[in-house]
């Protein structure tokens, strides 16, 4: 049986922290998630060995388990030993130490896409998980187990809220996200989480990633953005056109605005998650436009002014 370095799917040293193990996941499962690769068995498959991955090393119980095997193989390895690496020794003697995984977790996300059902764990995570008991609660009850499912909207659509449609085993869901969330953000859905040996399922939690915006810049909940205005303009005064997340608003500028001026027009930034009705504020950064052509008379009116 090959063995399966989980650190090395990852993209991990040995001694990751939690918050490294789970920000590597998050950024391979959303790259190789199905609905971004559809009909791409080579994606589908990197997709399953990542979650496979992420389901050992996130969990305390099964990560150390896991190391256990390391340190085992890595000594067997290192001893040039011939024949095989006996893993029937290994599964004796750790028997009723670690957490036995629910193999339906994939399955009732995605249902059985591409034969993803029966297929959804290795051999080797079978053969290392597979025959160990159920984790369990203080007070001896079976735990029920959570799940996250990378969601990517834009940023129009955190402004709004909206829904995305989700597959959980045969049945779809539609699950609305409020507005005001940001990457990050965590949806639950109660429930909808994979089946322990309990018989009851756990939550769904919808991992949040906000697409970069062409025209906004985010920052908690506050915007950015670039206005242009000419040079005339900058020196005697008007006004300018100002995008926002629900249209264009018009920012008066005072006669000597500098390049880079910063005018703050408060409540056109993003909802607060907890109060849609509030709202953060939208920073216009002033960029001066220098003409490259001058006609005749406005050269001379700028000679006549510096002068």
């Amino acid at each position: 049986m090959e063995y399966k370095d989980y650190y090395k799917t990852l993209g991990l040293e040995r001694s990751a922290s939690t918050d490294e193990i789970k920000s590597a996941y998050r950024k391979l499962a959303m790259q190789y998630h199905p609905d971004r690769n559809p009909d791409n068995k080579q994606a589908e498959e990197r997709f399953k060995e990542v979650n496979e991955a992420y389901q050992v090393l996130s969990d305390p119980q099964k990560r150390a388990h896991y190391d256990r095997l390391g340190s085992s193989y890595s000594q067997w390895q290192r001893s040039g030993a011939p024949g095989n690496f006996n893993w029937d020794d290994f599964f004796t003697s750790q028997q009723g130490q670690g957490a036995r995984v629910d193999y339906s977790t994939l399955e009732s996300l995605f249902g059985n896409r591409g034969g993803m059902g029966s297929s959804v764990f290795s051999d080797f995570f079978q053969a290392i998980f597979g025959g160990m008991g159920a984790p369990q609660r203080a007070g001896g009850q079976p735990r029920m187990q959570n799940s996250e499912l990378p969601v990517t909207i834009s940023l129009a659509e955190a402004f709004q809220g909206t829904t995305r449609r989700i597959k959980i085993g045969d049945r779809q869901k539609e699950v609305k996200i409020p507005p005001g969330v940001k990457t990050g953000s965590k949806v639950r859905v109660a429930g909808a989480g994979p089946g322990g040996l309990s018989g009851q399922a756990g939550d769904l939690l919808l991992l949040i990633q906000v697409a970069d915006d062409s025209r906004f810049t985010r920052e908690g909940d506050d915007l950015r953005t670039p206005v242009s205005v000419d040079v005339f303009t900058a020196i005697l005064g008007g006004e300018a056109q100002v995008p926002t997340m629900t249209g264009d608003v018009v920012l008066t500028i005072p006669p000597g605005t500098q390049p880079e001026t910063v005018f703050r027009i408060a409540g056109r930034g993003m909802p607060h998650l907890r109060s849609p009705q509030t709202k953060g504020d939208l920073m216009a950064h002033v960029k001066v436009q220098i003409p490259r052509q001058l006609t005749e008379e406005q050269r001379k009116l700028l000679q006549k002014a510096r002068t």
